[in-house]
């Protein structure tokens, strides 16, 4: 079975979506065949990978894998001395006898200091930056200041703010925005045609598809095949309360009866235990407030919010603000 989502997965620049103004500044760099440290955040299923990628394949052509180095940090933070001892392109530089950041740092530099092939720098490339530890990050930055004329960092995440002060402020940040509900179901519907599936979806229920993704484009081209290939008829109690929506549920019922403090430890959960960005836990705290705290007051905390994460404040903080806010202002 081939999945939809690498079936229609853009191969270039042109064919992403919802992203022009990103997508134009990444164009210019691949045509003038500079590019500076990167750093790319926004929320799941925007574009952010396959737009580094897209750009790097325009930048070195055929030689593009040759010149560029791909860490899944989740992964490498997660597995540790595995990653690097079983990896075919780290396990000839593993040392046994030295830690896990030894390791690390010896892998690190030995891919940035090799020369570029018919080019003027070579990319390191890390998916999931928000994983790698502060000690990791710290000796990346010594790194990219001793390798900065034949190397550029690309640093790809959900949580820009997870990144340290000292790697942030030597890239340029590149903000990939959630897709609209008109995007998504215009792709949707184009994904149908192609796929001779026009008559096995109707519209509503592309609307309660649309609206489950919550703006990731992936997300939703997932939900559409599951329904086109079970032929199940999809309706609301399909995408019922999961447990992250029960979590978000219970924060505010923590702020209702004023207990900051749990309040606080649910969002933090969502974030540290689920793996949720700081926006999609306020994407699940909307949800909420749409269906029994329809409040302005609460609305409006949680798009400045929303604004102060886009522009790189700290997450963690941010959402700790938020619960505060909330219940002095909605609750008391």
């Amino acid at each position: 079975m081939t999945f939809w989502i690498e079936k229609f997965r853009p191969i270039d620049l042109d064919q992403i979506i919802g992203q022009e103004r990103v997508i134009e500044v990444l164009r210019k760099f691949a045509d003038s065949q500079m590019l500076p440290h990167l750093l790319v955040t926004g929320p799941h299923g925007t574009g952010k990978s396959i737009a580094v990628e897209a750009t790097l394949k325009k930048l070195y052509g055929d030689s593009w894998l040759d010149n560029v180095t791909i860490f899944q940090t989740a992964d490498l933070m997660e597995r540790g001395r595995s990653y690097l001892e079983t990896d075919e392109r780290f396990m000839h530089l593993y040392k046994p006898d030295e830690s896990f950041l030894s390791n690390l740092k010896h892998a690190i530099n030995s891919y940035a200091s090799i020369r570029p092939i018919n080019a003027e720098f070579k990319v390191l490339w890390f998916e999931d930056a928000h994983t790698l530890s502060q000690d990791v990050q710290h000796a990346l930055r010594r790194i990219m200041e001793r390798y900065s004329r034949t190397c550029r960092f690309v640093f790809c995440t959900t949580q820009a703010s997870s990144v340290i002060p000292p790697i942030s402020s030597r890239c340029l940040p590149l903000f990939f925005i959630p897709l609209s509900r008109e995007q998504i179901l215009a792709r949707l519907k184009e994904i149908l045609q192609t796929m001779g599936a026009t008559d096995t979806v109707n519209d509503e229920e592309l609307g309660i598809l649309v609206a489950a993704a919550g703006g990731d484009l992936r997300k939703a081209i997932m939900y559409l095949q599951v329904r086109v290939g079970t032929g199940t008829e999809i309706t609301p109690a399909t995408f019922d309360e999961g447990e992250t929506r029960k979590i978000a549920a219970a924060a505010f019922i923590a702020m209702q009866s004023k207990d900051i403090a749990t309040a606080q430890r649910r969002l933090e959960g969502l974030m540290i235990e689920y793996g949720l960005s700081a926006r999609e836990v306020l994407q699940e705290l909307m949800l909420i407030v749409r269906r029994e705290y329809y409040h302005p007051d609460i609305i409006s905390s949680i798009a400045d919010t929303d604004y102060i994460i886009t522009h790189a404040g700290n997450e963690y903080l941010q959402m700790n603000a938020l619960a505060a806010k909330i219940v002095g202002e909605v609750f008391l």
